[in-house]
């Protein structure tokens, strides 16, 4: 594979749809419960600070995304937030990795001083690795906070990454 990150093009959106509501789908990472539509998911994406794909040169498919926003307004409109999805069948080819990396260089292009993630489940052990490895630092544990698809609590880790 020969992946590259580059900007989201409307042409991509059926791809970026099927991965990202495959993480929805599965109930153990994103918040979000309804899936996309064609329509819904074209809005979705073209509504962000900055959405990215990673595309396989080799092959022309997108194998992941990440979408770029402010995490408040205001006074803390500085602090940007981000979700990343691989396709499950390309999960440990380190997509995810590049993804974050390019996510906290636009995340900086863009005018944000601090990345922060609110809800990262505790179980979700190879992204807290992932991040912790790029430099991201873990603020403590909220109890319960993420009910997963089957109806039970996790902890969640909120991370800070200053850009």
């Amino acid at each position: 594979m020969n992946i590259t990150i580059r900007k989201y093009e409307d042409s991509d959106v059926s791809a970026a749809i099927a991965i990202w509501n495959r993480v929805v789908e599965d109930g153990i990472a994103f918040p979000q419960e309804e899936l996309l539509t064609e329509e819904s998911g074209r809005d979705f994406f073209a509504s962000q600070t900055y959405t990215a794909v990673a595309e396989d040169l080799d092959s022309g498919q997108v194998c992941g995304l990440y979408i770029l926003h402010p995490n408040n307004i205001g006074r803390c409109g500085h602090i940007c937030n981000a979700s990343y999805a691989v396709r499950t069948d390309l999960r440990g080819f380190h997509i995810g990795d590049k993804l974050v990396s390019d996510c906290l260089v636009q995340g900086k292009a863009h005018g944000f001083r601090v990345m922060q993630f609110n809800a990262v489940v505790a179980s979700n052990t190879h992204a807290r690795h992932l991040y912790e490895r790029l430099g991201f630092v873990q603020l403590g544990v909220i109890p319960g906070g993420f009910r997963m698809k089957d109806g039970h609590y996790e902890d969640i880790c909120p991370y800070y990454h200053e850009l």
